[in-house]
């Protein structure tokens, strides 16, 4: 499916101009359908179990196809922050013991990191300064030795959507034998990613944002074969082995990555994020990625031709599916581009306005003239 086709199953974009996919998706008609399909079936069968547990395993087996897992390593859970805490939950720390993170880690993974860990002193971060000056790779190493125990790398950086080389970094958390986790929520949807190329034992991600999807149902990666130290303590009764026994004295858990799931999942997300995926399945991944980073080159080039500052990946990343737009009040700029139907996500000091497959060069064209109609009114 071409871009053309594939926009046009989102009615918004008729007169909207979505650039804020890194913080929620367009919502296509497929999606409309299957959450007035959760509302049919409420209505019609009152408690109906039966297909919303058919839809919760579909999309765990639509997940781990669009990440080139099995469904017995996706953890279907309410948020990242979730995923995250069961990730760094799973090992049993010593006094000792470290974790690795990137500063610049979205809070749904540095906070519980930061939260988790088991002392002071033992929580070592990776800051902007070190890898502006070294590049990424060599501020990690600067940071890993043989205490380390988990290592945090997000995919794509949620300020400036840069991606980041996550294997290279992997590598050194493998020479001392640490655990790697992967944040892959600003990436997944348009920067393919397939787990048999990413070495991670955790992944994560969730299914607004790229994945066309709305809030409240994230996934975890849980690599097949990782050995939890500790059993998960975030549970609930979609973590035992028969959720549907009912045993309240019983604490098993599954060998699957189901054992890091906790209570009854959000149905009507589910329904959303399964219909988002069946949308992006119709388009190849590469064709999809070439698309987008053509037009965050294309966008990049212009912005920088008009004075703009942009924030721009660090020595050894590579830019992602959006362009950052430093501004001294991205919130006032966001407010002035969302009354001319521009949709874009501000965050801290960076306005952001992030590319889908569903976007192109006329919405690059719309958004350089409204900001350049917003400098000349300052």
């Amino acid at each position: 499916m071409d871009p053309q086709r594939f926009r046009e199953q989102f009615p918004s974009l008729v007169d909207t101009t979505h650039l804020a996919s890194c913080s929620q998706g367009a919502i296509a008609t497929r999606v409309t359908a299957a959450l007035a399909e959760f509302a049919y079936l409420l209505r019609d069968q009152g408690a109906p179990w039966g297909p919303w547990m058919s839809e919760v395993e579909r999309l765990r087996a639509s997940i781990a196809a669009f990440l080139g897992a099995s469904a017995d390593e996706i953890a279907l859970v309410p948020s990242a922050s979730h995923a995250a805490y069961q990730a760094v939950g799973a090992l049993r720390f010593a006094d000792e013991d470290v974790v690795v993170s990137m500063a610049a880690e979205f809070p749904s993974v540095g906070q519980v990191l930061h939260a988790c860990r088991p002392g002071e002193g033992q929580m070592r971060w990776v800051d902007d300064a070190s890898m502006r000056e070294h590049g990424v790779v060599e501020a990690y190493r600067a940071q890993i030795d043989e205490r380390t125990r988990l290592v945090s790398i997000p995919l794509a950086l949620y300020t400036n959507g840069s991606l980041q080389p996550v294997n290279e970094i992997a590598k050194l958390a493998r020479e001392v034998g640490a655990r790697v986790l992967v944040d892959a929520y600003q990436a997944t949807g348009v920067v393919p990613v397939d787990v048999a190329e990413i070495d991670c034992d955790y992944l994560v991600t969730g299914t607004l944002k790229y994945l066309l999807g709305l809030p409240g149902v994230a996934a975890l990666y849980a690599r097949a074969g990782v050995e939890d130290e500790q059993r998960p303590t975030m549970t609930g009764w979609f973590g035992r082995t028969d959720p549907f026994g009912f045993d309240p004295v019983a604490l098993d858990g599954p060998a699957a990555a189901r054992r890091f799931e906790s209570g009854t999942p959000g149905i009507p997300p589910v329904y959303a994020a399964q219909a988002g995926l069946q949308v992006l399945a119709e388009v190849d991944p590469a064709a999809r990625w070439r698309h987008v980073a053509s037009l965050v080159e294309e966008a990049t080039a212009r912005l920088t031709e008009a004075g703009e500052v942009l924030s721009l990946p660090m020595p050894d990343a590579r830019p992602g599916p959006q362009v950052a737009l430093v501004d001294a009040d991205p919130d006032a700029l966001g407010r002035f581009l969302a009354e001319r139907r521009i949709v874009t996500s501000p965050r801290g000091s960076i306005l952001r306005a992030a590319f889908h497959y569903y976007n192109s060069s006329e919405d690059v064209e719309t958004f350089c003239a409204a900001l350049a109609e917003y400098r000349r009114s300052a």
